[in-house]
């Protein structure tokens, strides 16, 4: 016998559809959940439901495989089935790594989790500790970022299905790197989200992106539960070793324990009974502390969050740029702000908000609960035309902000071709087969970037095949001298910050920071870092005598006693 459920609360008649079969009409429970028995529907069988008296065939909102579609039927999936092979995985602790954040579609040419495998030894080699997968459960169309997803428990079929994203893990397991996974419980997606046509899945407010889930409504519990088993079955399924929460702040929740604040002790809770870490990660533009601050303190216990401050201050002091957000960036005490304190906005002035924002951190908060990065696929997706640091900076600034990032006390997070400046753009690409919603999603986008004064005619069309085959890395890249040389300054930074317990020190409070006219120098205990982004060489006194110079990111340092030379556009790390 094989049980068939689904939670329709208002329905007043639920049938299983099997192809080729009579339809089976289903029993009501009085928890809004409907049953039915079914001898010889195992693993491999499709299926759909039909609503009261409505002949539709719907997939399972819980459909844990949809290999024709997100409109298609759904198909029963064994879990059990799978054959793992890493059973000596005991995981890895997210402080003191490097993750590395690729998109499965644009990582390689064929685009799918088998080839990712292909690149591991590449990550490896490179020096990270996870790989941070774009969202992968299935969307509308072929190709798309991934946020606008709607099947919750169903890998993307292009990309390989289930049992493609466990080849993934499973290979990169072998190869001692952990996954960390980026999902999206703040929205479906605008095709194929037949979620909300069972149950109250959303609230009356809406986000960015749409109507809000329905967290704190009648009927939140089973939405709650809905989102709460998605996670716990990505991390216990698919060994999945964390998760990077989408945009939290769009997740609006009265009650008086938070989603997020379940959520932790629901991964706790299976974290201590497989025996391994695991992570949440949130996106979150808030900059409040209570995210990351433990649960016994009055906060949600989240491991980590992304921290928007430190690419605004660094970017906007590589790049020059000031624009929209970056308007309060730009300055070096304003990265002093950010390398000693966490936040930039700590209950301070936020002129593109126009109004104070955020709160500052506790002093004792570790750094490695704030994930920081030069790029990633926001900061570069969402310009108008996709176009990396790497498109505008020397790469001798480009090596100055690698140096800073990852001589941070955060957790630094590099995005997928920044270690060799990789030349391809990440550009917003969709596949959207409604031609009405296709032309809707590029007109709104033209309209966006005009507003901030793009021309409309640079903006690429995101339904534009193009657009898509323009954002794949080019691997090839790596046989050219500079991306090579690039790709191995990457590799000698990260291995002297895995060698020098004070570049991964995660205390924010002992690190010191001193500027000058255009000039940075940072002490993390016996070790400094100096940076130098004028257009000029510069000499910089340091705080002792120092004993070797530990790396360069260019030619031409000397040091005299406590004293460095530094040339134009560099940085160096040295012992004292």
């Amino acid at each position: 016998m094989t049980e068939f459920t689904v939670w329709a609360p208002d329905a007043t008649r639920v049938r299983l559809h099997l192809p080729g079969a009579t339809d089976h009409e289903m029993r009501a429970g009085t928890d809004g959940w409907w049953r039915v028995d079914v001898p010889d529907a195992g693993p491999g069988t499709d299926y759909s439901f039909l609503l009261n008296d409505d002949e539709t065939p719907l997939p399972d909102p819980r459909s844990p495989w949809q290999p024709a579609g997100v409109h298609g039927p759904s198909r029963r999936y064994d879990h059990a089935a799978f054959e793992w092979t890493d059973g000596s995985w005991t995981g890895r602790q997210l402080p003191g790594g490097i993750l590395y954040e690729l998109h499965i579609g644009t990582f390689t040419p064929e685009g799918t989790f088998d080839a990712a495998i292909d690149r591991l030894d590449h990550l490896v080699a490179l020096g990270v500790d996870f790989i941070e997968l774009l969202p992968v459960n299935a969307f509308n169309g072929e190709h798309n970022w991934g946020y606008d997803g709607v099947c919750w428990y169903a890998p993307h079929q292009p990309y390989g299905g289930p049992d493609g994203l466990k080849r993934l893990v499973d290979a990169a397991h072998a190869k001692g790197l952990g996954v960390i996974l980026d999902v999206v419980y703040n929205h479906f997606g605008p095709s194929g989200a037949y979620a909300p046509r069972f149950g109250p899945y959303l609230a009356e407010q809406s986000n960015t992106w749409g109507r809000s889930v329905n967290l704190d409504g009648p009927h939140s519990d089973e939405v709650r539960s809905y989102i709460i088993d998605s996670v716990l079955m990505w991390l216990r399924d698919y060994h999945v070793d964390g998760l990077r929460l989408d945009a939290v702040h769009a997740l609006p929740d009265s009650r008086a324990v938070p989603l997020l604040e379940e959520l932790a002790v629901s991964v706790e809770s299976l974290s201590t009974h497989l025996g391994r870490p695991l992570s949440l990660i949130a996106e979150s533009d808030l900059n409040d502390p209570r995210l990351i601050t433990p649960r016994e303190a009055g906060g949600f216990g989240l491991h980590a969050q992304w921290n928007d401050d430190a690419h605004h201050a660094l970017h906007t002091l590589l790049t020059g740029e000031r624009q929209g957000y970056y308007s309060d960036f730009g300055s070096l005490e304003t990265l002093a702000d950010v390398l000693t304190g966490g936040f930039f906005h700590a209950g301070t002035w936020s002129s593109f908000r126009n109004r104070h924002h955020g709160r500052a951190l506790d002093p004792r908060v570790p750094g490695h609960r704030l994930v920081a990065y030069l790029q990633n696929h926001d900061q570069i997706g969402n310009r108008a035309t996709g176009d990396r640091i790497s498109a505008s900076l020397s790469p001798s600034l480009l090596r100055v902000g690698a140096t800073l990032l990852l001589t941070a006390p955060f957790t630094p997070m590099l995005f997928m071709g920044e270690e060799w400046a990789a030349s391809t753009p990440w550009q917003f690409f969709t596949s959207h087969p409604e031609p009405e919603l296709a032309t809707a999603v590029a007109d709104g986008r033209r309209r966006e970037f005009a507003a901030h004064g793009w021309p409309e005619g640079d903006v690429p069309d995101p339904q534009d095949p193009q657009t898509f085959v323009r954002s794949r890395l080019d691997w090839a890249e790596l046989d050219k001298p500079e991306h090579r040389e690039m790709l191995a300054f990457y590799q000698r930074l990260i291995g002297l910050r895995r060698s020098l317990p004070d570049l991964s020190d995660p205390r924010m409070h002992a690190v010191s920071v001193q500027h000058g006219d255009q000039f940075l120098l940072m002490r993390r205990g016996e070790t400094l870092v100096v940076a130098n982004l004028a257009g000029r060489g510069q000499g910089v006194s340091l705080p002792g005598v120092v004993r070797r110079v530990l790396l360069a990111s260019g030619e031409g340092v000397t040091v005299m006693r406590d004293r460095i030379q530094l040339p134009a556009e560099t940085a160096a790390i040295v012992a004292l």
